[in-house]
């Protein structure tokens, strides 16, 4: 599970970065190619941080009532539910802010949470 932890992580991270990117190169005020990036970047993102999200759940990884992810996905299964009732607006304000946090998640998760013991003597 740490190999796939840490690939998740560095796919959220890099696929962050290349949106970030992407739509800085692109931006033209006034342009619809900027907005249609923004969107693919949701629904890229979004989707691979919800599979991500699936597995640990499946696995049960980190995923223990009162923990962190267990509260994140949560809200993440909330707000993905009621989108057809109006929250994705609310969501198109939070959603960069919940995947920034997500990918810091797994970067937690993986260097600090499933250290082995003895790194801890180093």
């Amino acid at each position: 599970m740490k190999k796939f932890k840490k690939i998740d992580a560095y796919i959220s991270l890099s696929l962050i970065v290349f949106f970030i990117i992407s739509i800085s190169l692109n931006f033209q005020p006034g342009d619809g190619l900027v907005q249609d990036h923004i969107l693919l970047s949701y629904f890229v993102i979004g989707g691979w941080q919800v599979i991500s999200m699936l597995v640990h759940a499946i696995t049960g990884t980190f995923v223990y009532g009162g923990g962190i992810r267990y509260i994140y996905h949560w809200i993440t299964f909330i707000a993905v539910v009621t989108m057809p009732a109006g929250s994705v607006w609310i969501l198109i304000f939070t959603a960069p802010f919940m995947a920034v946090f997500y990918t810091w998640l797994c970067f937690q998760e993986v260097y600090v949470k499933m250290r082995r013991p003895l790194s801890y003597l180093k």
